[in-house]
């Protein structure tokens, strides 16, 4: 087995990718390298000798400054290298000529979508349940409970577990023959917002939850309102007519304070859901051209192999799914410091190279108001497992996006109607990023790891990519797909390409993603605070 790998010619550091102790001998392009401090796998090694102040490369770009002298084959981590990016600056570029991948076999091709009546594929048909205030949270549960069981959906349900370790006998639940069999399942949203905070808080939240129910994969919603909440009924009503005039799907609200009894307000809300529910079931599967898939692109618990395997993998589906005429996602702007410039010259218009910019530049100066820096983002977990910096983290995070022309820029709940590969702005954080993902219309999610997360999502599915055969096996009941045969040696396109089947199983529900499996439904909007 190879005992490391170069990432770029030009980079000068090479990847350990099995542990190396003092004394052993590495040999890249026929150099030899004496290692002379133990070095983990997925740790870095410097390929020459470094002065305090030189800037070292991977992936071809800036990623730290040297902070002590290095010498050749030491391992480089924090104790001598610190975070740091080169300065941007937008200036004459040449056209962007974009090479796509061969995708002729996939002509014709098609996933059973759920189409709606204006036109819109999803890859899932759900009935969303929701508050507009925490308030409601329990409210919202309570008619998640009376509606999962009785209608097939629940799962994992540890009740039968409770009874056996209390030494008492107890039947194995009977199957439900679900009565909504073209209905995928009965979702929710709890959330801490809608009243403190501010009044843009509670604009962002209804912007948000307005996406949300007007997301293709949604047939129809039932919102708690307590009725004194900053984000009023109307606020969400404003909220969803902005982001559609022509929203046409049921909308059933209750205001908890305009009953005198919560057990009347309870029994309506059921009733009437389950009405709209028989209508909801009338939707049908058909096939549907790949050019609907809108793909978001997402990595989280990152490790040292995630730039290498799971994250180019990635990108290569997304470029997959562009060629075929569909849309993706790049988002985590505090996971694009360093590789500005290489996103500039994708952009194909001018306006998207100085917003994307300017965006940076504003997170980057709200960050530093509060005392923190996009420096902070790599947390203790990406650090022990080779992610020391936060340009190089970044650069192995790019690689998410793929190399198509970038058509659009978008901010935090701003929706993709380009195909084609567009960038949000939107924190590092696992949920916040995928809430505002899906908010932005993504109907697949693709979410890389090294470390292994659980994270999901309420009406889109996400897939789990391990970027190592091991947290694949570790964590199987996370893992959808494993990219670590990329680091055995296994051609990057044959494993991104088995990916992207995986990604239209799932878009046409014959793949259920184990997120799903585990009733994995996170949300967390972004209040715009500082998040990294």
């Amino acid at each position: 087995m190879q005992k490391v790998i170069c990432i770029h010619p030009d980079d000068s550091m090479l990847v350990a990718l099995t542990d190396l102790a003092p004394g052993d001998v590495v040999t890249w392009n026929g150099e030899n390298i004496l290692v002379s401090t133990p070095i983990k796998t997925k740790h870095k090694l410097a390929r020459r000798a470094f002065a305090e102040g030189d800037l070292l490369t991977m992936y071809g770009v800036v990623v730290g400054k040297a902070t002590q002298p290095i010498r050749k084959g030491e391992a480089v981590t924090t104790d001598n290298l610190a975070h740091y990016a080169s300065e941007v600056e937008i200036g004459e570029s040449k056209p962007y000529h974009w090479t796509p991948p061969d995708v002729a076999d996939l002509q014709g091709a098609t996933f059973d979508g759920v189409v709606r009546a204006d036109g819109r594929v999803g890859t899932a048909n759900y009935w969303l349940i929701f508050p507009l205030v925490f308030c409601e949270n329990r409210n919202v549960e309570h008619l998640r409970n009376a509606l999962e069981g009785p209608l097939g959906y629940a799962t994992n349900d540890l009740a039968s577990l409770t009874f056996q370790l209390l030494g008492e006998d107890m039947e194995a639940p009977k199957p439900v023959v679900r009565p909504f069999p073209n209905v995928d399942g009965v979702r929710i949203i709890t959330h801490n917002g809608g009243c403190g905070g501010t009044r843009a808080d509670a604009r962002s939240l209804c912007k948000i939850l307005a996406a949300y129910a007007d997301h293709p994969n949604v047939a129809g919603i039932t919102v708690f309102s307590l009725g004194c909440q900053n984000a009023q009924i109307g606020m969400f009503k404003d909220a969803l007519a902005k982001q559609n005039p022509h929203f046409d799907k049921p909308v059933l609200i209750y205001e908890q304070q305009q009953w005198d009894s919560e057990e009347k307000m309870m029994k309506a809300v059921l009733q009437d859901t389950l009405t709209h529910l028989k209508e909801a079931n009338k939707v049908q599967r058909r096939p549907m051209p790949l050019s609907h898939l809108k793909i978001g692109v997402k990595c989280g618990g990152s490790d040292g192999f995630s730039g290498i395997s799971a994250n180019p993998a990635m990108g290569y589906v997304s470029d997959m799914v562009v060629a075929v005429g569909g849309s993706s996602i790049l988002a985590e702007f505090p996971e694009l410091c360093g590789v500005e410039s290489s996103l500039i010259e994708r952009c194909v218009e001018d306006d998207d190279k100085r917003r994307f910019l300017g965006m940076m530049r504003d997170f980057e100066q709200r960050a530093l108001s509060v005392g923190t820096h996009f420096a902070d983002n790599p947390s203790p977990g990406n650090i022990r497992d080779g992610l020391i910096t936060d340009a190089m983290k970044s650069a192995g995070a790019a690689k998410k996006g793929g190399t198509s022309p970038i058509v659009s820029v978008l901010d935090y709940g701003e929706q993709t109607d380009k195909q084609g590969l567009a960038l949000l702005c939107t924190p590092g954080g696992d949920v916040e990023s995928v809430t505002g993902i899906v908010a932005s219309g993504a109907n697949v999610v693709l979410f890389s790891t090294g470390l292994g997360t659980p994270t999901g999502n309420p009406i889109v599915p996400v897939l789990k990519i391990s970027s190592n055969s091991r947290v694949a096996s570790k964590l199987s009941d996370l893992i959808d797909y494993d990219c670590g045969p990329i680091i055995e040696g296994k051609p990057l396109p044959e494993v991104a390409k088995g990916l992207f089947d995986m990604v239209v199983a799932t878009a046409g529900g014959q793949y259920k993603c184990k997120a799903d499996r585990l009733q994995q439904y996170d949300f967390i909007f972004w209040k715009r605070d500082i998040s990294l």
